[in-house]
């Protein structure tokens, strides 16, 4: 249920035009890294919460890879069709942000559950 709460609050801030504005702001030289940047983190987040919700799995990076870029190709999506014009290339692009973000979020989630068994 974790899972689930968190990827729709994500989802809803990713969509968000307000939240666009307050965390990006066009006068920062480098705002489209920074957004690049948080979408990693945030997508990790959805991919340690997804990884925590379902399990263990002999594949659960690329479980989690493939999950969160559906789930972040769906964001673009809904994004394109709130009227973004971002372009094909910036959605490939933060869809393959997502995918790395669901990848890191499970390594994070085996590295914490190591440390918490002392291996």
């Amino acid at each position: 249920m974790a899972a689930l709460l968190v990827a729709a609050v994500l989802f809803w801030a990713a969509t968000s035009d307000l939240v666009y504005e307050a965390t990006s702001p066009a006068e920062l030289s480098f705002h489209i890294v920074l957004r690049k940047a948080y979408s990693i983190a945030a997508f990790a987040l959805v991919g340690f919460s997804a990884d925590k919700a379902l399990g263990p799995s002999a594949q659960a990076v690329l479980r989690a890879a493939i999950l969160v870029g559906l789930y972040s190709a769906a964001i673009e999506v809904t994004q394109d069709w709130l009227g973004s014009k971002e372009g094909l290339g910036w959605n490939i692009t933060d869809t393959l942000c997502g995918v790395a973000g669901g990848a890191l979020g499970v390594v994070v989630a085996r590295r914490i559950r190591r440390s918490r068994r002392g291996v």
